[in-house]
């Protein structure tokens, strides 16, 4: 039978203890509207960003692990390593988040005909990947 979608798009968690860096860097440098702020069990908050119709919840545990994600980008291990979003302004973006402090790993490049991407990252050092198509 597989899924049945009631929503056309995902919510991500992203967890930190960057929490001022990262709402500044999704709201601030990219654009993404914020929703607002929602405290979270044990002390800690969520702050609620759209990017289209997707969900960004940067949240900021108020009893956090004291293990750390492993850093590098996708060859840096595996599971979740990077995430795309689709643009149609992908010089001028990664631009900007150059321009903001931002390391891009992967500057604009053409991957295949007519699609191309660079690579960001966030605060926390997670790759955002945005993806240009002609």
């Amino acid at each position: 039978m597989g899924i049945e979608l009631n929503k056309d798009s995902i919510d991500l968690g992203i967890v930190t203890r960057n929490g001022d860096a990262m709402l500044a860097f999704y709201r601030d440098v990219l654009g993404f509207d914020y929703e607002g702020e929602m405290q979270m069990p044990g002390g800690g908050v969520m702050q609620r960003l759209h990017c289209g119709t997707s969900l960004i919840k940067i949240v900021t545990p108020g009893n956090l692990s004291d293990a750390e994600a492993a850093g590098g980008g996708i060859a840096g291990a595996t599971g979740y390593r990077y995430w795309t979003i689709s643009v149609t302004n992908l010089d001028d973006l990664a631009k900007e988040c150059q321009d903001a402090g931002r390391p891009v790993p992967v500057a604009p490049t053409e991957i295949r005909p007519g699609v191309r991407i660079a690579m960001v990252e966030d605060p926390d050092g997670n790759w955002v990947e945005f993806l240009e198509t002609s």
